[in-house]
């Protein structure tokens, strides 16, 4: 009789287990499939922003960004000493016109740690 009652609650827990693993797959399967229509994707924004090419060679960092879309793009190069004591700079913000290509340059006294550029598209 014991040994009845053991199965019974060790099949019943086991249940449990699965049906607790398995709602949520059921309850996704069920939303996928009862929608209907689907949902309306949303608008593909417009390709915007120059592509810039850093490069850095000891102590100076350059950086080309041609922007090659018809709306004009704002450019800054930021730039991050290696040595504590090194002063970072961020460059002044730069108007990329359509079609142009601009040339952003930095320098540090000894390494430079990082340098990166940041849009802002207008």
């Amino acid at each position: 009789m014991r040994s009845t009652r053991r199965r019974t609650w060790a099949l019943l827990a086991a249940a449990a287990v699965v049906a607790g693993l398995l709602a949520p797959v059921a309850v996704s399967a069920a939303n996928r499939a009862g929608s209907g229509a689907a949902a309306p994707l949303a608008p593909r924004p417009d390709p915007s922003g120059a592509e810039c090419r850093t490069s850095v060679d000891g102590s100076r960092v350059v950086a080309y960004c041609h922007n090659p879309y018809p709306t004009t793009d704002l450019v800054r190069l930021h730039t991050e000493c290696a040595r504590w004591w090194d002063v970072d700079a961020d460059s002044i913000a730069v108007a990329v016109q359509p079609g142009r290509t601009v040339k952003l340059e930095d320098r540090c006294w000894k390494e430079v740690g990082s340098a990166w550029v940041s849009h802002s598209v207008s």
